[in-house]
């Protein structure tokens, strides 16, 4: 599967889409939300974390997971340890996002699983889970027979990316959710500049997203795994 473009343009796009992306979460979170905690008398600095850690690891360490194969000029097995423990730290730091989201909630006396957003996020964080169990054992540790691994990688591939996409729409509307929430609840302006700033935080991730998969699916150099059934 493949464009028939090389991945390096894409790969670049992505890497200056992803300083980005960290950068506004962070003036975001920081600046404009008064900081990060995990343990404070203003409740609403440990949600502060929710956003920074999903998007940190989620969607731009899961993304450089992706299209690390394309991206490191390393031997296979060398990439592959790199791409299975970017996914590993990225799945740590969905699950502890989501923990403070749920510790903030509980704290504030707020019902938890009530919208769109969170329904998605634990369906997207257990079938990350999945997939990270999946890739493990099929293709590191212990690791099926060659034609095995041959026949399951496009599969591999897909899920990941399909996975990967609902992830970055359910981050969308995780920004979306939180911007409505401030305008009514805390009388945010809407044309404000922090309106603005999630805003365009929620576009840079939709387009590194877009250019996570771009790179994905771009040429690139062929994989040993290619060659096993020759």
């Amino acid at each position: 599967m493949g464009l028939g473009v090389p991945a390096i343009p894409f790969t670049f796009v992505v890497h200056i889409l992803g300083v980005a992306g960290i950068v506004m979460v962070l003036v975001w979170n920081i600046h404009f939300r008064g900081g990060l905690a995990w343990d404070s008398s203003n409740k609403a600095l440990i949600f502060n974390l929710h956003p920074v850690l999903m998007l940190i690891g989620l969607i731009i360490i899961g993304g450089e997971a992706i299209i690390s194969y394309k991206s490191l000029p390393l031997k296979k097995e060398v990439k592959k340890l790199i791409h299975m423990v970017l996914h590993k730290i990225a799945l740590i730091l969905g699950i502890t996002g989501i923990y403070t989201a749920f510790k903030f909630h509980n704290e504030s006396g707020i019902p938890n699983m009530y919208s769109l957003h969170s329904w998605l996020g634990i369906g997207v964080i257990v079938l990350y889970g999945i997939q990270w169990i999946f890739g493990f054992v099929i293709f590191l540790y212990p690791g099926a027979s060659s034609t095995l691994r041959v026949n399951l990688r496009p599969w591999h591939v897909l899920y990941g990316l399909v996975v990967y996409l609902l992830a970055v729409g359910t981050a969308s509307l995780g920004f979306l959710e939180k911007l409505t929430f401030l305008q009514n609840s805390a009388g945010l302006a809407k044309y404000g500049s922090e309106a603005f700033l999630v805003n365009f935080t929620a576009i840079v991730t939709i387009l590194y997203g877009i250019f996570v998969v771009l790179s994905a699916i771009s040429q690139g150099p062929p994989s040993d795994d290619d060659y096993a059934h020759i």
